[in-house]
């Protein structure tokens, strides 16, 4: 379980394109994710977090949904989207943030809490704003048909993904006065031939990476606050504590040593 959280193996963040679709009076933004699925791959690998060919589509799926997402709405957004699923029992999370330009997500096997049905949650957060929650059922184990659902419970309006290549997808989403009709005769083949078939204005381009931001050095300050029966509570008659990120299941090894040591030098400072 290595601490290590070098970015050095990182790659460039990618390019997510808005534009508008005119005489169609929709959004479409789409993006090619082959970098960010590279650092996801290699957040695994440093971490040694291993998923079923199933999880890992279905994570991949919501990252780039969100991620999409996020891109159509104002710049000083966050947002996290919980698909909470009952058979097989699993939570799959993914979150990210307009400010940072980060995108992240996990999936929950274990110490999964059960529900009668199953449940897409999705929570909306703006800097100085109390966070604003929906929740939808879910019909399908599929994050872009999911999340079409939830633009159209939740948004009012109608959003749709689409596929263009393996790693390359496309949102388009209604705006005020939108061809309905047109928005939903879409399919994969349409979406290919949109830039010939259709006039595309580009609105503004914006940059994305697959990353979370934890460390140890974030954990410890959390750890050191705990009271000492908590403490032990903890570590029990162990030296070594496994502590784990529940935005990105990273796992970090955290000794009393140097839990010791930060709280020592913390207090010197």
């Amino acid at each position: 379980m290595p601490n290590d959280s070098s970015k050095e193996a990182e790659t460039d963040p990618i390019e997510v394109r808005c534009y508008f679709v005119r005489e169609r009076n929709a959004l479409l933004v789409r993006g090619d994710f082959s970098s960010l699925y590279t650092d996801y791959y290699l957040h695994l690998m440093q971490h040694g977090i291993k998923h079923g060919r199933a999880l890992d589509d279905l994570l991949k799926d919501g990252l780039a949904a969100l991620t999409l997402h996020l891109a159509s709405r104002p710049r000083h957004e966050a947002a996290a989207w919980t698909l909470s699923w009952q058979d097989p029992l699993q939570n799959l999370f993914v979150t990210g943030s307009n400010r940072s330009g980060n995108i992240v997500g996990r999936v929950f096997t274990e110490d999964v809490r059960e529900r009668d049905k199953n449940l897409f949650i999705a929570q909306v957060l703006v800097a100085g704003q109390e966070s604003r929650q929906s929740m939808i059922e879910a019909e399908t184990l599929d994050m872009f048909r999911v999340a079409e659902t939830f633009y159209r419970q939740s948004e009012q309006r109608p959003g749709r993904y689409f596929r263009h290549s393996e790693e390359n997808f496309v949102m388009v989403s209604a705006q005020p006065d939108c061809d309905l009709a047109w928005l939903e005769g879409l399919d994969e083949d349409g979406i290919r031939a949109i830039d010939a078939a259709e006039t595309l204005s580009l609105l503004e381009t914006r940059v994305y990476r697959f990353d979370c931001g934890c460390s140890p050095g974030r954990i410890f300050p959390i750890i050191a606050d705990l009271t000492e029966e908590a403490l032990e509570a903890v570590f029990g008659e162990g030296e070594v504590l496994a502590a784990g990120c529940p935005r990105c299941a990273a796992r970090y090894v955290i000794t009393r040593e140097a839990l010791e040591a930060f709280k020592q030098d913390r207090v010197s400072s």
